[in-house]
């Protein structure tokens, strides 16, 4: 049994909530730069160029790489064999938050209830997820999520009978509703199986992967390429103002479903889709 204290846990969540909100992780600038060659618009090209340049300068100057920082979400896989001391789990990684958002200058977007929105001012609660995984580690992603898209998100409850042609058509048809509303180019995160609440989970889990990380799954794989060619193919482009580049990826994650039903969501994140990743 390994020990790990709450202490550690904050001081992570600190450092990568600050972390994540000024500098782009590396799989996004890789696909940046890709982008810039595949962008035929020459209008698509100068808003890549600004994206770029607005993200050296909040690299250099340690200002955020979008006013909205978001509403921080956490997801923990925490090995059976960890005993964690010191107090909450939960307030350990609040006060992460807290700290990170206020140390960092970060504005803080959350209020305690969805009807009377009085703001925390602190940017807590955070949105945790727990995983109880083998070894005995705890391994910590943060994922700052901006509103503007995450308003644009989806949850399609099809038939079995829809298969994946119906699974195609969703995830297109948010994409097209979301159209310049989502920040493009964009990554699309998309859940499907499980259940109404587990689609969606693994939808949001999915915008963390490494974009350089292809599936195991050979099928998914190929609808993960498929949905990006035909994503670029709708015309939205960067900043919304047409071109070849829509989407920068598209990642899915599937799980085992009930015979009645094909839930399907698509978390779509905009052009910083940020995340990042450590081990404890």
């Amino acid at each position: 049994m390994r020990t790990i204290k709450t202490e550690e846990i904050s001081k992570a969540v600190r450092e990568m909530c600050i972390e994540a909100n000024h500098v782009l992780s590396a799989d996004m600038k890789n696909v940046f730069d890709e982008a810039e060659k595949k962008e035929e618009s020459p209008l698509g090209r100068q808003i890549l160029n600004q994206l770029k340049e607005n993200l050296k300068i909040a690299r250099e100057d340690q200002i955020p790489i979008c006013q909205d920082t978001g509403m921080a979400v956490v997801f923990l896989k925490i090995g059976q064999d960890v005993h964690i001391e010191g107090g909450s789990l939960k307030e350990a990684v609040n006060q992460g938050v807290r700290e990170g958002y206020q140390e960092g200058y970060l504005r803080k977007s959350v209020v305690a209830d969805p009807i009377e929105r009085v703001n925390t001012m602190d940017n807590t609660p955070a949105v945790i997820h727990c995983e109880i995984v083998d070894g005995d580690q705890v391994e910590i992603t943060v994922a700052p999520k901006g509103f503007g898209s995450e308003n644009m998100s989806r949850i399609f409850m099809l038939k079995p009978a829809d298969g994946i042609e119906g699974v195609k058509e969703a995830i297109l048809t948010a994409v097209k509703e979301a159209g310049p509303n989502a920040c493009p180019p964009m990554v699309v995160g998309v859940g499907i199986g499980g259940t109404f609440e587990k689609c969606a989970l693994m939808a949001k889990h999915a915008l963390t992967r490494n974009l350089k990380e292809e599936s195991a799954v050979p099928y998914v794989r190929e609808l993960e390429k498929e949905m990006v060619e035909k994503i670029n193919c709708l015309g939205i482009g960067p900043g919304g103002l047409g071109g070849r580049v829509t989407a920068f990826a598209v990642n899915i994650e599937t799980y085992p479903t009930h015979i009645a039903g094909l839930p399907v969501a698509v978390n779509i994140c905009c052009h910083v889709n940020r995340h990042i990743h450590r081990t404890i």
